[in-house]
C-alpha cells in the first residue's frame, strides 16, 4: 500500500496512465472499467493503477461520507465476476490533506486480457477505451510462462479435436466476449480460444478440457464424479443407485442436477396450517452449491481421485479431493474469502452461469440449508480432501 505522501505527491500531478480520481462510486462502472484497464497494463510498465475515490477532477475533496460502505462497493465489483479474469486489487484508506480518500490499488495481470462484462479495456494516456484487436493481441502474447496454474498449462497431445467447439461457438463465447466485440473482428477458432487463455502453447489446456472436452477423463484420470445412493446409513449397506459421470463439467453438472431430483423426497405436512405445507429432505439449490464448489475447487494435478458423492437415508457427504488453498483457512472457510487452485476453471464457470458469485456458493448453501430447516453443514478438512456432510431436514 501506497504512503499519504507517496498518494498525495499523485494526486497533485492529476490524472495519468497510473491515476484516476473519482468522486463517488456513483460512476461504477466507469471505475470498472478502470480497474480492467489497470489490470492489463497495455504499456507493460509493471506498476501498479490507483483510482483514488472521493477526489473531484481537480483534485479537491469530493466528502465520501461512509468509507466502509465504499470500500465494500468497491470490493464487490472488483471480485464478484464482472472482471474476469480476477484481478489483483488492493483496497484500503487514506486521508489525504485532511480527505477521507478510498484507494484501489490494481495491480498488472499476469494473465491478460482482463475483461469487463466480456469486453478488454485498456489505459491510454489518462482515458479508458475499449481494446482493439491488435491491442488484446499485445495483450495475449504478454502472458507469463513457467508456474502457471494447472489449469492454464497445456495438456499435451491434445489438440482443438479433442474440443466440443460447437458448444464453445455456441454457448462459451458469447458468454465471454460482448455481441459489440464479436462483430467487429472476425478471428480463427484458434485465436479465440487462445484469447480466452483455452489455449496454452498452440495446445488446449487443462481448463479447455475440462470445459469444453469430450473426454477430460481420458487426460486427467480423475475428472469424474462417482455417485452412490445408499440404502442405509453405511457404505456396506445395499446400494440403490449408483452412477460414474463423467464429460465436461457444464455436463456432468446437468447430470448432477437431475440426480438431485430424482433422490429429493418431498414430505407433506397437512397438519401444520390451513395449506399442505410441502419440504423437502434436501434443497436442490444448496447441494447444487456445495457439489459445484467441490468441482471447481478440487485438485485435479496430485490425484487420480474422482468428486465422490455419497447419498446415505439420514446423510449426503460430498468428498472433494485436494485440501485448502492458498489463503483460504479453516478458521475463515466459507465467510466470503476467495482463492483459486483452478483459476481459469472458476473463470469458465462463472462465464457459463453456474457461479453466480465468487465467495458466496458456501454462504448461500448455508443460508438454503437453515431456511429448510437442515441442520448446519459440517465441513472436514484434511491435507488431502474437504468433505461435507449434511443432514436431512428434520
Amino acid at each position: 500500500m501506497l504512503s499519504e505522501a507517496a498518494l498525495l505527491a499523485l494526486k497533485q500531478a492529476g490524472e495519468s496512465e497510473r491515476v484516476e480520481l473519482k468522486p463517488s462510486t456513483a460512476q461504477g462502472q466507469a471505475i470498472r472499467r478502470a480497474i480492467c484497464s489497470f489490470a492489463n497494463d497495455l504499456t507493460g510498465g509493471g506498476e501498479p493503477g490507483l483510482i483514488l475515490i472521493g477526489l473531484e477532477d481537480d483534485g479537491g475533496c469530493a466528502e465520501l461520507g461512509d468509507l466502509d460502505a465504499v470500500q465494500q462497493k468497491v470490493a464487490n465489483w472488483a471480485h464478484g465476476g464482472d472482471i474476469l479474469p480476477l484481478p489483483d486489487v488492493e483496497i484500503y484508506r487514506r486521508d489525504l490533506e485532511d480527505c477521507p480518500i478510498v484507494v484501489a490499488e490494481v495491480r498488472p495481470h499476469e494473465e491478460p486480457p482482463v475483461r469487463y462484462q466480456g469486453q478488454a479495456w485498456v489505459r491510454v494516456g489518462s482515458t479508458n477505451r475499449r481494446a482493439t484487436p491488435e491491442q488484446e493481441r499485445r495483450l495475449t502474447e504478454r502472458r507469463r510462462g513457467g508456474d502457471r496454474p494447472f489449469d492454464h498449462r497445456p495438456a499435451a497431445g491434445t489438440c482443438l479435436d479433442d474440443l466440443d467447439i460447437d458448444y464453445f461457438r455456441r454457448e462459451y463465447l458469447p458468454n465471454a466476449v460482448s455481441a459489440e466485440v464479436l462483430e467487429e473482428n472476425h478471428r480463427t477458432t484458434g485465436d479465440q480460444l487462445r484469447s480466452l487463455r483455452l489455449i496454452t502453447n498452440d495446445e488446449p489446456n487443462h481448463g479447455a478440457i475440462l470445459v469444453l472436452g469430450y473426454d477430460p477423463a481420458a487426460h486427467i484420470p480423475g475428472a469424474y464424479v462417482q455417485f452412490l445412493r445408499i440404502e442405509g446409513a453405511e457404505l456396506a449397506d445395499p446400494i440403490k443407485d449408483a452412477k460414474t459421470l463423467t464429460g465436461a463439467l457444464p455436463g456432468v453438472m446437468a447430470q448432477l442436477d437431475e440426480l438431485f431430483d430424482v433422490h429429493v423426497q418431498v414430505a407433506v405436512d397437512i397438519e401444520a396450517g390451513a395449506r399442505e405445507q410441502r419440504r423437502p429432505d434436501y434443497p436442490v439449490a444448496a447441494l447444487r452449491q456445495l457439489v459445484r464448489n467441490a468441482l471447481i475447487h478440487r485438485d485435479y494435478e496430485a490425484t487420480h481421485a474422482p468428486v465422490r458423492v455419497y447419498w446415505f437415508n439420514d446423510r449426503i457427504e460430498i468428498h472433494n479431493p485436494g485440501g485448502l488453498y492458498g489463503q483460504v483457512t479453516q478458521e475463515n472457510f466459507g465467510q466470503g474469502v476467495t482463492d483459486y487452485r483452478n483459476p481459469l476453471l472458476a473463470e469458465a464457470m462463472h462465464i457459463l452461469g453456474y457461479v453466480q458469485r465468487f465467495g458466496f456458493g458456501v454462504p448461500l448453501a448455508r443460508r438454503h440449508l437453515r431456511e429448510n430447516g437442515n441442520p448446519e453443514p459440517r465441513f472436514d478438512f484434511e491435507a488431502t480432501y474437504v468433505a461435507v456432510t449434511v443432514g436431512a431436514a428434520r
